[in-house]
């Protein structure tokens, strides 16, 4: 091993750099964070080669004069800390003087800006190599050009996903800022294509834009003042919800978090309102005094440490829920407190799986010696369900007992949503509905793209579906991808997608809830995933889309022909996000119930 020895300042540099450009969306974020810092109202952004070839950041705010400017691309440099102090109650979006300096550590970055009233300068840094001050033209405020990102420290270029990846995570980047500073324009270009454009506007206005009608449409205001925090926002009723949490977004004193104690709090504000594996949607905004948030915990302080975590996670709480029952239209009563010890109330999956006797493997067709599945041709996996009529008075003689196969005959559905069957032995077999034919949808859609690809069905009108303009550019990009599921699609404008067939299996869906999914599910793929198991989660969300709900009354024939696809079926005991699809009580379950041993 070599002896210690100090590294040099070029390379000291361009490690520091790499703690705060880490890709090209974090450069973006740090210099549209100093511009709004420095009173910028109207924003221009731009991106080529997904920022890596290029990034410009133009502005009208404060600008800077010739001495300032050479300071600004120094280590440590900032005018936002006017004493030390100021360290513990920090106001300002940017506080470390990093951003400058460690982009310019690893690319071409040249700044241009004029004070109001005075001339405009210039500097260039090329691999943390400084020019000098130069006079120059501009209008007032300041103008940012990086372009060869990382080409200081090529390694770094290796990690990089596809130029459509990194300016998706640039424009998302953005999208959140600007939804904390609605007073603030922002227009932003990819490759020449405008994705957002929005004018200065209220903060109800730019939640719209930003979220879409649907959120427009199902979402209630949130609002609550205490001693030392406001909040106020919007959060959606639980009848719209996500496939991920991409949609819920908190801004702390207008710092845009991502803070793992806020999104808890949200998460237990909704528990027994939204279904298991669904979240959220929701725009909440915190301010307290700065003093009582450090924001310095993470390298891109997206996490918070409060000194009160917990009377802000109880009054984020608190304040949900009583919106939420306000939107239900419950009486505005004084909501319960949070428990004491809130983690401690999450609903445990095991507590009633724990009551189940040890269930057979539902990986293959159940065993059972002489048992041929059968297939009723009135009823196949994917299609819709004819509509029921209301529950006669006597409900028809079930199904000869001969017929039964291992999860037994239906002999009632509860709260439409479960089937109680009687197993062979006597054994009592509780089936979610809407689990079981998800998975039976599943494995169909599966078998079919093993084939080749999912067979369509083209729409007899077209669909439009308005989509914010990312997640529109995310489907468009995906495609090619998507028409071996059997869903075809193309771009419709910046923030829309024109659906012409969807695939057969799944009868006639709605396309806006299935294609808002399967956008949130392209933003979790990574390039190094393989496409098998890209396909597959796609096929899952799919197939969540395609199969009977919770509150179907199904008749009898219906649930016997559930039962036994079931039974036929792989992996048929979990659905596809793996939660339990039917349990089983036996005698020695009851009998502990009831106390009898």
């Amino acid at each position: 091993m070599d002896r210690i020895r100090l590294l040099s300042a070029t390379t000291a540099d361009r490690i520091a750099a790499g703690e705060v450009v880490e890709r090209p969306a974090a450069a973006v974020k740090e210099l549209v964070e100093n511009a709004l810092d420095a009173g910028a109202r109207h924003l221009r952004i731009s991106l080529e080669g997904g920022g890596v070839s290029r990034i410009l950041v133009e502005d009208d705010g404060a600008g800077m004069s010739a001495a300032d400017l050479a300071l600004a691309v120094e280590r440590h440099a900032t005018s936002k800390l006017p004493e030390e102090a100021a360290l513990f109650r920090i106001a300002t979006l940017g506080f470390r003087g990093e951003a400058l300096p460690s982009i310019g550590a690893v690319a071409r970055l040249v700044l241009t800006s004029r004070l109001p009233g005075a001339e405009a300068h210039s500097l260039a840094v090329e691999g943390g190599l400084k020019g000098e001050v130069r006079p120059a033209s501009g209008a007032p405020g300041t103008r940012v050009e990086v372009r060869d990102l990382f080409f200081a420290t090529p390694a770094r270029r290796k990690f990089l996903k596809s130029p459509g990846t990194e300016a998706g995570h640039a424009v998302e980047a953005v999208r959140r800022l600007a939804l904390a500073w609605p007073e603030v324009a922002f227009r932003m270009e990819v490759e020449g294509r405008i994705v957002l454009n929005l004018a200065a506007a209220d903060r109800a206005t730019r939640l719209h834009a930003l979220l879409g009608p649907d959120f427009a449409g199902a979402c209630v205001a949130v609002t609550g003042a205490w001693s030392d925090l406001d909040l106020a926002g919007m959060a959606a009723l639980p009848t719209l919800t996500r496939a991920t949490a991409a949609e819920q977004h908190l801004v702390v004193n207008r710092r845009p978090v991502r803070d793992p104690l806020l999104r808890a709090a949200l998460r237990v504000a909704y528990r027994d309102l939204i279904a298991y594996g669904r979240h959220p949607v929701a725009a909440l905004f915190l301010d307290l005094p700065p003093e009582l948030v450090d924001v310095n915990v993470h390298p891109m302080k997206t996490e918070l440490r409060f000194r009160d975590a917990g009377a802000v996670r109880g009054a984020l709480i608190s304040a949900l829920r009583r919106a939420l029952a306000v939107g239900a239209g419950e009486q505005p009563g004084a909501p319960p407190p949070a428990p004491a010890d809130w983690s401690a109330t999450e609903v445990d999956a095991g507590e009633l799986a724990g009551f189940a006797e040890t269930q057979p493997a539902l990986d293959g067709p159940l065993p059972s010696p002489g048992f041929q599945a059968q297939r009723p041709a009135a009823w196949q996996p994917g299609l819709r369900l004819p509509p029921s009529t209301p529950r006669p008075e006597a409900a028809p003689p079930p199904p000869a007992r001969s017929d039964d196969g291992p999860l037994g005959r239906p002999v009632a559905q509860l709260m439409d949503t479960y089937i109680l069957a009687e197993a062979p032995d006597g054994a009592l077999v509780l089936v979610d509905q809407h689990a079981a034919h998800e998975r039976l949808t599943h494995e169909a859609l599966r078998a079919q793209l093993l084939e080749g690809e999912v067979r369509s069905q083209p729409l007899l009108l077209p669909a439009v579906v308005d989509l914010p303009a990312q997640e529109a550019e995310r489907l468009r990009e995906a495609a090619p991808t998507l028409a071996r599921l059997g869903l075809e699609l193309e771009g419709f404008g910046p923030g829309a997608v024109l659906v012409r067939a969807l695939p057969a299996l799944l009868g006639n869906p709605d396309p806006a809830p299935l294609l808002r999914d399967l956008a949130a599910e392209l933003a979790e793929w990574e390039e190094t995933t393989a496409l098998e198991r890209r396909l597959d989660a796609a096929v899952a969300r799919l197939a969540c889309h395609g199969s009977i709900r919770a509150g179907r009354r199904l008749k009898p024939e219906e649930m016997a022909a559930l039962l036994r696809q079931m039974e036929a079926t792989p992996r048929a005991s979990t659905c596809s996000h793996g939660r339990p699809t039917w349990l089983r009580f036996g005698k020695a379950e009851f009998e502990r119930l009831f106390g009898r041993r």
